[in-house]
């Protein structure tokens, strides 16, 4: 490469780098815990007793009914299933458009309908750093800020592959040469480790990016494609009195027999319009079940009104979240993905450490440039 080229790739991976390590530290430091969160959550929840075969699950109407008895005076908003846990969740609040850190969340056994004592998701340790993680606590401008971190994260490895590539690859790979000073040693170091994460580091960076604008992906998608089915019922008020959600969900399945019920959204709730039942439909697989399908059930009448399918831009976020924390091949990928995030962490301190230890600029082309031509040392 020309200097003046090997300058500018230099100063896009330095400043992308030190804009965005610090942020970068404090996603790979929460991230590591958040990455088992499913296990961790399990540990803190009492066990419940598998129903037999022949246990019929607890009409839904019913399940609703006790979620309301624990938190009187709230509506219904999502019921849920955990399919391993053979548990049932009932989300409300006091409105139907209330916030998720608002909501309270009934966890009641799927054939019983017995309440199962178990933390709210919006409360404890790791909803702490699920939000310290995605947004700062600041909502969206927090999401869209780190997803602006995880883009220069993205660039800063692309730049670096661009700048050290060449010279890496006249290295017997692994290489560290400690015997002539200590930056060297830290150089090394922080090009073989980047070289070993560098395409997990990518696939995560920028799975991290996209799941931060999840909040205007859903909104788009309430705004146009649901919005097409809610323009049917202008002008009509939402209805009080609604069709037994038990029906609805027998209902979808109907529609969509190769599938399971995910999650019900209640009318008003922004995922079914103010007139539907929203019965959330997946697959049975570690990779469909990401993949939804709504289907629109009439609140008042319990009929069947849609099945639309979610545009490319949401599957792509559906799929996308689970990735981003290695949430597809069970145990062991999150094992990987905990000691990659790890790795990534040393690429990172190593990278504060050779900053503080910088030279001129015009040093390090130089020495860049040199190690380019002869295999040197950069």
């Amino acid at each position: 490469m020309q200097r003046t080229t090997i300058k500018a790739w230099f100063l896009i991976h330095k400043w992308t780098s030190l804009i965005c390590t610090v942020f970068l530290l404090l996603l790979c430091l929460t991230g590591l815990p958040l990455i088992f969160a499913e296990e961790i959550d399990h540990l803190s929840e009492p066990h419940v007793e598998h129903p037999q075969d022949t246990a019929p699950a607890r009409n839904l109407d019913d399940q609703v009914s006790t979620a309301l008895a624990q938190y009187p005076g709230n509506v219904p908003l999502f019921i849920g299933w955990d399919w391993e846990g053979h548990t049932v969740y009932v989300n409300t609040g006091e409105r139907v458009d209330t916030p998720p850190p608002q909501m309270k969340t009934a966890l009641l056994h799927a054939s019983s309908g017995d309440v199962v004592p178990a933390p709210q998701f919006n409360e404890g340790v790791m909803y702490f750093l699920l939000r310290l993680h995605t947004d700062l606590f600041v909502g969206l401008p927090g999401l869209l800020f780190m997803g602006a971190m995880g883009l220069l994260f993205a660039v800063a490895i692309i730049s670096g592959l661009v700048l050290y590539g060449p010279f890496m690859r006249r290295q017997r790979f692994g290489t560290l040469r400690t015997g002539r000073s200590r930056r060297l040693a830290w150089l090394d170091l922080h090009n073989v480790i980047g070289v070993v994460t560098l395409g997990w580091a990518l696939v995560v960076g920028l799975t991290g990016a996209i799941n931060t604008i999840a909040k205007p992906l859903e909104t788009a998608w309430q705004s146009q494609q649901l919005g097409e089915f809610a323009a049917r019922y202008a002008g009509q008020p939402r209805p009080t009195t609604l069709a037994s959600l038990d029906a609805a969900v027998a209902t979808a399945r109907a529609a969509e027999p190769d599938m399971r019920p995910a999650f019900v959204s209640f009318p008003g709730t922004g995922y079914s319009g103010d007139h539907h039942y929203g019965v959330f439909m997946q697959g049975n697989t570690p990779l469909t079940e990401r993949m939804y399908r709504p289907v629109l059930i009439d609140a008042v009448t319990g009929e069947l009104t849609a099945r639309p399918q979610l545009p490319v831009y949401m599957t792509v976020l559906l799929l996308s979240q689970p990735l981003h924390f290695g949430n597809y091949g069970g145990l062991p990928l999150k094992i990987l993905w905990a000691i990659l995030d790890l790795l990534t962490i040393v690429v990172l301190i190593s990278g504060l450490y050779l900053w503080f230890k910088r030279g001129s600029t015009e040093a390090r082309v130089t020495e860049i440039e040199r190690a380019e031509k002869t295999g040197g040392a950069a």
